[in-house]
């Protein structure tokens, strides 16, 4: 069976889905089933950010069909591993669980990775490099992830 995995930030149009496209091109033909979520509802059914869809597509990834949508306590239960980009993520994630097993799931993706960052910074009011920058450090914690699963 596959390992699911859900990327998570706070509108699903920046970080996440980025992550969500970045981790399914890493694990491709490994046995993972990836999605990302928000933890709020400010953009549910949108796409992403448009200048997460350019820095995906610069880098070969499409992500332009992904929609956001807002984390559930059934995504606490569906999923193995909920990866969130920072600790206010973490904060609101947790909320959401109602066991210890549950707590357990739920890591920032820049820690659980083994990467020196703390978390992955939101771009959503910053420029193209911002955007940038924020791709690489998710490729290189989703690819760092990956290695820690072998």
């Amino acid at each position: 069976m596959a390992t699911k995995v859900l990327m998570v930030c706070l509108g699903n149009i920046c970080r996440s889905p980025l992550a969500e496209g970045i981790f399914r091109q890493l694990a491709e033909g490994q046995n993972f089933m990836v999605d990302s979520a928000g933890t709020a509802n400010y953009h549910t059914g949108a796409a992403p950010d448009r200048r997460s869809i350019e820095v995906a597509a610069k880098n070969g990834i499409d992500i332009s069909n992904q929609k956001a949508r807002q984390l559930t306590v059934n995504d606490i239960e569906a999923f193995d591993r909920i990866l969130v980009m920072d600790e206010q993520n973490k904060v609101d994630a947790l909320a959401l669980c109602t066991s210890k097993n549950q707590r357990k799931k739920i890591e920032l993706l820049a820690a659980a990775s083994g990467h020196n960052a703390t978390h992955v910074p939101d771009p959503y009011y910053g420029n193209e490099q911002n955007f940038d920058a924020v791709f690489n450090l998710i490729y290189a914690c989703c690819k760092n992830w990956l290695a820690k699963q072998d």
